[in-house]
């Protein structure tokens, strides 16, 4: 029966994705080489291992969106779920080397957009839990299949640098904030009526007249 090793040894941004992404390195040792993987249908969650690292002044105001106050944290600070990620592996004898894509969003509605944004240097400590099916030939010449152990996981820590580095790629000088449709509905009329050619134009206008507003 195989004998998985899983090893995360490096990430990378993919920089021609449909969609924001990416690619985390994914090292795979049998450490029963005398059979051959056919195939391991893998199963991937990842998973923000939160507590894990420490955070500065600035930091910890901007996640309390996320996990409230500083003095609440030690109830509320917990490891956060990123995504689920399906790959198919294919076949190798004694180890192969895999990239597990991971989508990402730019939505601030999305918890683990918000904790990303929020962190100015450092790494971002991640947990990859791993389980699935695995289909393998024996000594015998039989073909088998057997299960990835839940117990299988790999850690690594993700420089913050290289989400700001996706993020800028695909939107760059750029941020994206989810409204009520009768919000944007006020909001493009003030756009039409003030000559605005632009989002950026109108809100700028919009806060400048607000700040106007609230001097004394």
């Amino acid at each position: 029966m195989p004998d998985l090793n899983f090893e995360v040894t490096a990430a990378e941004v993919i920089p021609f994705a449909a969609v924001p992404t990416l690619g985390f390195t994914l090292a795979i040792t049998n450490r029963v080489p005398a059979e051959t993987i056919f195939s391991i249908a893998l199963r991937c969650q990842l998973q923000i291992a939160a507590p894990q690292r420490r955070y500065a002044r600035e930091e910890q105001e901007r996640l309390q969106d996320v996990f409230g106050t500083p003095e609440r944290w030690q109830g509320t600070l917990r490891s956060l779920l990123w995504q689920h990620i399906n790959i198919v592996v294919p076949t190798f004898d004694a180890q192969t080397t895999i990239t597990l894509p991971v989508a990402c969003t730019y939505d601030f509605e999305v918890v683990s957009t918000k904790y990303l944004a929020a962190l100015k240097e450092g790494t971002v400590p991640l947990l990859f839990l791993f389980s699935g099916t695995i289909f393998y030939q024996d000594k015998q010449q039989n073909l088998q299949v057997s299960r990835v152990p839940w117990s299988k996981e790999a850690s690594y820590r993700m420089p913050v640098s290289l989400w700001h580095s996706l993020i800028e790629h695909y939107y760059p000088n750029s941020a994206w904030i989810r409204i009520q449709r009768d919000v944007f509905d006020q909001l493009y009329q003030y756009k039409v009526e003030h000559g605005q050619s632009s989002w950026e134009s109108a809100l700028t206008l919009l806060l400048a007249q607000a700040h106007q507003e609230v001097q004394p």
